[in-house]
C-alpha cells in the first residue's frame, strides 16, 4: 500500500512524543545531548541566547558544521532555516537532515510568505503563538508544531501564554455549527476541513512541542502539564552552570512530569540556571516574526 509523504512525516514526528530536542552548536554539545537522553538535536551556529546578545543577521548554519554534528550522534539531527527561505530548505534537504525548523529565531528572509513545505520530502517544524498560526503552518505542510515562546530569554512566560491561547482557541471550537466553522476557517485563512479535524480531535492534527524560555526541569514539567507533547530546549542547558546535569534532568523531568516528588529529586544540585530576561526589557521580540 502506498503511504503518502505527509503521513510518513507526521508519523516520524510522533516518534518524538514525550521527548526532549536540544539545540546544539558543536559535536561535543550534541554528544552531551545524546548521552542525556535527547530524542533529537537541533544544529545551529549559535544558541538563541547568543543570537539575542550578539545581534546581526542570523542565517542557516554552515553545512560543514551540520555534517559534523550528524556524524557525531546516532539520534535524528534537525537544522534551522530563515522564515520563507526555500533555498536554505533545499540545501538542508540535500544535506540529509532529518527535520527542518522554519524558525523565527533566525532573521526572516521573507516578510509575507513561509516556505511551501508540501514541495519537500523532508519534514518541517514551525512555531505558533495561537491556533490560527498553527493551522496555517499545517496547511503549508508542517508535520510538527512548537510554541514560539521567546527564545534565548530563560523566561517561560511567553511559552505558557502561547500554549494557553492555543488550548483555549481549540476548546472554543467544540459545538460549533457549519457556519461558525466556516467563519473560523476564513479568519484563520485555512480550509474548513482542517478546522473541523482540529475540532474533532480536540487538538492540532500534528505533534505540538513547547519551545522558548525553558530553563529548568520544573519549566519542562510545567509545559508537559499544560498539554504539549514534548520539549525543545537550547539556551536553558548550555547557558546553565552544569549543562550535562541540566540536560539529563530536563529529559527526566519530561518523563516524570506527573510526579512532584521525583521532580524534587531531579531538580537538586543542578547549579545555577541560565540568567532569565524580563520581557519588558527586550529590544527584539522574535516570537512576532512570521505569522
Amino acid at each position: 500500500m502506498k503511504v503518502s509523504r505527509e503521513k510518513v512525516n507526521k508519523g516520524f514526528a510522533e516518534m518524538f512524543k514525550n521527548g526532549v530536542i536540544m539545540d546544539v552548536t558543536t559535536p561535543e554539545q550534541a554528544r552531551i545531548a545524546e548521552d542525556a537522553g535527547a530524542c533529537a538535536v537541533m544544529a545551529l551556529e549559535r544558541v538563541p541566547a547568543d543570537i539575542r546578545t550578539q545581534g546581526q543577521v542570523a542565517r542557516m548554519s554552515d553545512p560543514a558544521m551540520i555534517e559534523s554534528i550528524m556524524a557525531a550522534v546516532s539520534i535524528p539531527v534537525m537544522a534551522k532555516i530563515r522564515i520563507g527561505h526555500f533555498m536554505e530548505s533545499r540545501i538542508l534537504e540535500a544535506l540529509g537532515v532529518d527535520f527542518i525548523d522554519e524558525s523565527e529565531v533566525l532573521t526572516p528572509a521573507d516578510e509575507s510568505r513561509h516556505v511551501d513545505k508540501q514541495t519537500f520530502a523532508v519534514p518541517f517544524v514551525c512555531g505558533a503563538r495561537n491556533m490560527g498560526e498553527g493551522l496555517r503552518r499545517i496547511h503549508e505542510g508542517a508535520a510538527m508544531l512548537r510554541t514560539k515562546g521567546e527564545a534565548g530569554t530563560g523566561n517561560i512566560v511567553e511559552a505558557v501564554r502561547h500554549i494557553r491561547t492555543i488550548t483555549a482557541e481549540i476548546d472554543a471550537l467544540k459545538g460549533m455549527d457549519d457556519l461558525a466553522l466556516e467563519e473560523t476557517a476564513s479568519r484563520c485563512r485555512v480550509p474548513v476541513a482542517l478546522v473541523r479535524e482540529t475540532m474533532e480531535r480536540g487538538r492540532f492534527p500534528v505533534v505540538n512541542f513547547a519551545a522558548g524560555g525553558i530553563a529548568t526541569p520544573a519549566d519542562a514539567a510545567l509545559m508537559m502539564a499544560l498539554g504539549v507533547d514534548g520539549i525543545f530546549v537550547g539556551s536553558g542547558i548550555f547557558k546553565s552552570e552544569n549543562p550535562s546535569r541540566t540536560a539529563s534532568a530536563i529529559v527526566r523531568a519530561v518523563i516524570h512530569w506527573e510526579d512532584p516528588g521525583k521532580l524534587a529529586e531531579i531538580s537538586k544540585n543542578l547549579g545555577a540556571a541560565m540568567v532569565g530576561l524580563e520581557m519588558a526589557g527586550l529590544e527584539t521580540r522574535m516570537a512576532g516574526r512570521g505569522t
